[in-house]
């Protein structure tokens, strides 16, 4: 393997970013070049949410290549372009030959949601004191326990009665909808717009031997005991009327992916339908529930 670095205006991040795309690049990646200096800038976007630059006032940009060859023809192809004009050629470097699955398995540890309840990725053993365990390995669904939002609901569901009918609604890995199973939900329903993570949910809740029911959002159908939702605040504020509509009279709504400076903005989309307080936070995140 071997990377060609870049240096890049702001303005030619995009424009050379898709030229290595188009020329073969295993991988692309945009850095600050002036990280960790008096210059460097930060760019914040909302989560899930594009930044809202491409890239920094001089960005670094390491393209992957299979072979040397194939680097240095990238360079040479880049810089008779007219859209390369204030870009430079750093370097081609070799990168050591490593063992990327045990690498890529090495950033993933188990994740405590209480001091009994852990996810656990199949290649670890489980934490002695651990008395429920999800098994999860990262996937392409979102949802691996590794985020506040995600460890916020888990917590929720092990602290609380889940023993009726639960709905996971914007399943991802279906994280959500296992520990309800785990935790003692008689019926669970998972759905997601997404047909991959309706599929990652089922492959899951196999893994973890638990029994759920899983499909796109029709197959939520009726009330429900338990409304999970972690989506983002903006879907969540879209989908109060239909959410609190599937929430049985007396249950619970858990909804997350909500940002603490969005408390408000949650507070007045649910209120014609329910009371939502903040029932946990972390890391400038929060949950909010309500009893419907």
């Amino acid at each position: 393997m071997f990377e060609l670095r870049l240096m890049c205006p702001e303005d030619r991040v995009e424009g050379v970013s898709d030229a290595l795309d188009a020329l073969d690049a295993l991988s692309v990646s945009v850095e600050d070049a002036d990280a960790q200096t008096d210059a460097e800038q930060a760019l914040f976007g909302e989560p899930g949410m594009p930044p809202p630059k491409d890239g920094w006032q001089r960005s670094r940009i390491i393209a992957l290549f299979a072979s040397e060859a194939l680097a240095r023809e990238a360079a040479a192809l880049l810089q008779a372009q007219d859209f390369f004009a204030g870009c430079q050629v750093l370097d081609v470097l070799s990168v050591p030959e490593q063992d990327w699955v045990r690498l890529t398995q090495s950033q993933f540890a188990p994740v405590e949601v209480t001091p009994e309840f852990w996810i656990v990725p199949t290649w670890h053993e489980p934490p002695a004191q651990a008395r429920q365990v999800i098994r999860l390995d990262p996937g392409l669904a979102f949802g691996t326990g590794t985020h506040p939002t995600t460890r916020m609901c888990l917590r929720w569901v092990a602290t609380h009665a889940v023993n009726g009918r639960v709905l996971d609604y914007g399943c991802g890995s279906g994280i959500l909808a296992i520990g309800a199973a785990k935790y003692g939900a008689q019926e669970v329903v998972a759905v997601d717009i997404d047909e991959a993570a309706v599929q990652s949910t089922e492959l899951n809740a196999a893994a973890n031997e638990v029994q759920l029911s899983a499909g796109l959002p029709e197959k939520a159908q009726g009330t429900f005991d338990v409304v999970l939702a972690n989506i983002l605040a903006t879907p969540l504020k879209v989908l109060a009327p239909l959410l609190c509509a599937h929430v049985h009279k007396g249950g619970n709504l858990v909804l997350a992916g909500i940002l603490a400076r969005q408390e408000d903005e949650l507070k007045e989309a649910y209120a014609p339908y329910c009371q939502l307080t903040v029932a946990d936070s972390e890391d400038g995140w929060i949950l909010m529930t309500a009893s419907v």
